[in-house]
C-alpha cells in the first residue's frame, strides 16, 4: 500500500498536535494524507499494515461478486475508522468518493496501545461493535424492506452520521447508494422522486438534501 510512503515522501509527516487516533492517546500519532474522487486507498487482499480515519470527505468500501456486480459493504464519513481488519489482508477494496483527508496509523502501533490501555481498548471496542450495528442494520434493510423503506432509511443514518441537522450534502451518488442497497438506479432514483413528491425529501442543488424525517421515520416503521 503505498499511501504512506507516498505522504512522507511529499513532506506530510504529521504534526504532534491534532493527529491522535484518540482524545488522550497522544503516543498514537497519524500520519495526514488526502486521495483524490475515485482513487483507491487499497485492494482486495492487501496486507492490512495500516488503520486509517476519515478527517474530510468520504470512503466507500466494496466486493465484486463472482458475476461482476459490485456489492458496496459500507461508507465512511468524517471521524470513522476504517481498514481496521481481523486478518492479515483487506477483505474489501477502499475507494474515495471525492476529495478526502486521512490520518493514516501503523495498525501494529494501534494494537499494541491497546494491549497497555483500557481506555484505547474501549474505544476500539466501541467502533468494532458500532460497525457491527451498521452491518447487521444492513442485513435487515436488504432482506425485509421495500425499495422506498431501504432509501428512507438510509438517508435517515447519513444524516445521523452527519450530525443529524436534517440538511447534508449526500458524499455518495446514486450508483453507490444502489450497489449497497441491493436496488439499481433507477430504482433508486424513482425511490427519490416519490420521496420528494410525498413531501419527505427536499433536493438542492447538487446532492444537497433536506429531509423531513418524521415522514422518513413513518414510511419506515409503518
Amino acid at each position: 500500500m503505498p499511501a504512506p510512503a507516498s505522504a512522507h515522501a511529499a513532506g506530510l509527516h504529521a504534526p504532534a498536535h491534532g493527529c491522535a487516533l484518540f482524545a488522550g492517546c497522544p503516543d498514537i500519532i497519524g500520519t495526514p494524507f488526502s486521495y483524490a474522487r475515485e482513487e483507491e486507498v487499497y485492494g482486495e487482499g492487501e496486507e492490512a499494515e495500516f488503520v486509517y480515519r476519515v478527517i474530510e470527505g468520504a470512503v466507500r468500501t466494496h466486493k465484486v461478486l463472482s458475476d461482476g456486480r459490485r456489492q458496496i459493504t459500507g461508507f465512511h464519513l468524517p471521524g470513522d475508522l476504517f481498514g481496521f481488519e481481523q486478518g492479515l489482508a483487506h477483505r474489501h477494496t477502499a475507494e474515495a468518493l471525492a476529495e478526502t483527508k486521512v490520518l493514516i496509523f501503523r495498525r501494529r502501533q494501534v494494537e499494541r496501545a491497546a494491549a497497555r490501555s483500557a481506555e484505547v481498548a474501549c474505544r476500539l471496542w466501541d467502533l468494532a461493535t458500532n460497525d457491527l450495528r451498521l452491518a447487521q442494520d444492513l442485513t435487515l434493510l436488504l432482506g425485509r424492506r421495500s425499495a422506498l423503506e431501504r432509501v428512507a432509511a438510509f438517508l435517515m443514518e447519513v444524516d445521523e452520521r452527519l450530525g443529524g441537522t436534517g440538511t447534508f450534502a449526500l458524499p455518495m451518488t446514486r450508483r453507490d447508494i444502489a450497489d449497497h442497497l441491493g436496488l439499481t438506479i433507477e430504482t433508486v432514483s424513482r425511490t427519490l422522486s416519490q420521496l420528494e413528491e410525498d413531501g419527505a425529501l427536499v433536493r438542492g442543488g447538487g446532492r444537497q438534501v433536506g429531509l423531513r424525517r418524521g415522514r422518513l421515520r413513518r414510511m419506515v416503521e409503518d
